[in-house]
């Protein structure tokens, strides 16, 4: 993988042969159909846009005009969220999502009762916090101080669109 990301199509085709039989098709199926456009290819080489749990370098656009950020999270992790802020954990990025029910979403791989907290990234960006733009879907950041986040609302799980 370079610093980028990117490893080359070719190769990971090959590494993934060494224990199951995949044609390449199947892999471009993967990035094109992947929830939230995760993967992207470029010149033969693919990465993950975000999810990361090494260092790289993904030289994203930084978005700056979004002024609300959902995050949607565990019943169990709100305490610790509204005291310390929202942190990468072992991920390189905070993720965030510009609407509540793309967070709801999101909670729900967790939770049958997501949590959806509000980031006010206006006041966040105030204070020096970069948003960068991973997919129309996902943003990222370093971290949230917790004075720019509140609890929204609990969602039951079934107010999803």
């Amino acid at each position: 993988m370079d610093k980028h990301g990117f490893v080359s199509l070719h190769e990971l085709l090959q590494k993934i042969n060494m224990r199951f039989q995949v044609k390449s098709t199947f892999l471009l199926q993967i990035v094109e159909k992947s929830d939230n456009k995760r993967f992207e290819v470029v010149e033969g080489r693919v990465r993950a846009l975000y999810g990361h749990s090494v260092p790289v370098e993904l030289e994203l656009e930084e978005e700056r005009d979004i002024e609300v950020f959902y995050h949607g999270t565990t019943e169990k992790a709100v305490p610790k969220i509204m005291r310390e802020g929202l942190r990468s954990m072992k991920r390189s990025w905070v993720h965030l999502s510009p609407t509540a029910d793309i967070a709801v979403n999101v909670g729900l791989r967790r939770t049958a009762r997501p949590i959806v907290l509000e980031i006010d990234a206006k006041a966040a960006r105030e204070e020096g916090t970069r948003f960068y733009k991973a997919t129309s879907n996902v943003f990222l950041c370093r971290q949230v101080r917790p004075r720019h986040i509140r609890v929204a609302f609990i969602s039951t799980g079934y107010d999803v669109c």
